[in-house]
């Protein structure tokens, strides 16, 4: 397994899916999306496998301008003002491999192990 966690350090449930991995002695990497964006290639294999762009927007997100202005736009410009607007992604995206997690989602990464 090859768990990366995508998180804020403020995030609550990104602090869970941590506490949940270490309990039972599953390494993972954590990337903080307040220092470090997700890569082009990152967000695409997220969205494929978590089923598309809605499903990784966060609509309680603070910065609700920018969630409703990504929610407005054609669907070929989405991706691109969303991957400069990561603030706005629900938090945590956990990845294993091609298999990925938006949300805490422990009944799926049970799944995984």
């Amino acid at each position: 397994m090859n768990i990366q966690i995508f998180g804020t350090k403020k995030s609550f449930d990104t602090k869970k899916a941590q506490r949940y991995f270490k309990e039972r002695r599953i390494k993972f990497q954590f990337i903080d999306l307040a220092q470090k964006d997700m890569s082009k290639g990152e967000l695409q294999a997220v969205m494929r496998a978590v089923g598309g762009i809605d499903a990784v927007i966060d609509p309680d997100a603070r910065d609700q301008d920018t969630v409703a202005l990504i929610t407005y736009l054609a669907e070929s410009q989405k991706f691109e003002k969303l991957l400069e607007n990561q603030q706005v992604l629900r938090q945590p995206i956990v990845r294993n491999g091609r298999q990925a997690t938006v949300g805490y989602e422990p009944d799926v990464w049970k799944t995984w192990e």
